[in-house]
């Protein structure tokens, strides 16, 4: 079984527009995780890689997620050639009245030059309507390597706590 080593944290207690993450400078696995994460207003919880720092807004994100839900039927969300990863942390029928999203988010291949950058999430979000919980992945396909990842909103984010552990 491996062991979680802390890389960096973020915890958000007033309006920011996104929270970014970097420290991967390892072939390691590392893992994501978001607890609370609560937007201004409805909106879906994104990622993005970041190199050198700097979050990629490439339209470069491929990403399939099911969608489990408890009022309704499982719906299949997925895109391609997005300039982002959608559905982690949140969902758009997510209000501010909930008690936020969270997320496990393992992230594969981040620090291969010569590989795409992806990602696993599960994610479960308590809100006025159920509990919503897509489950999937993505992938950011530009063979280089990512130090991080950037976590947002539509909306600004109002709460959260963000840490990005390295498994050994």
């Amino acid at each position: 079984m491996g062991k979680l080593v802390q890389v960096a944290t973020n915890t958000v207690s007033s309006p920011v527009s996104s929270v970014t993450l970097t420290g991967i400078d390892s072939d390691d696995v590392y893992m994501l995780t978001i607890s609370g994460a609560v937007p201004t207003s409805a909106s879906d919880g994104k990622i993005r890689v970041t190199k050198g720092g700097t979050p990629q807004s490439d339209s470069e994100y491929d990403f399939a997620f099911k969608g489990l839900r408890t009022g309704t039927t499982f719906t299949n969300l997925s895109s391609t050639n997005e300039a982002d990863i959608r559905y982690i942390g949140g969902w758009s029928t997510v209000s501010t009245s909930s008690v936020g999203g969270n997320a496990i988010v393992y992230l594969y291949n981040f620090n291969s030059s010569s590989e795409y950058s992806f990602l696993t999430s599960e994610t479960v979000t308590m809100w006025s309507g159920g509990t919503l919980g897509p489950q999937g992945g993505g992938v950011h396909t530009v063979a280089s390597a990512s130090d991080g990842i950037q976590f947002f909103y539509t909306s600004n984010l109002t709460a959260g706590t963000f840490t990005l552990y390295r498994v050994v």
